[in-house]
């Protein structure tokens, strides 16, 4: 049971880490765009 709940507790880290970077990248990306010169 133990193991069940540090496997629970590593998964939902792991979760948690790749959904900050995502979302990092996301506004990174937003703020590229929005930032970035303008073509005439």
């Amino acid at each position: 049971m133990k193991k069940l709940a540090l496997l629970v507790a590593v998964a939902g880290a792991v979760l948690l880490v790749v959904r900050r970077n995502k979302s990092a990248k996301a506004e990174a990306d937003l703020w590229r765009e929005a930032t970035a010169p303008t073509e005439n």
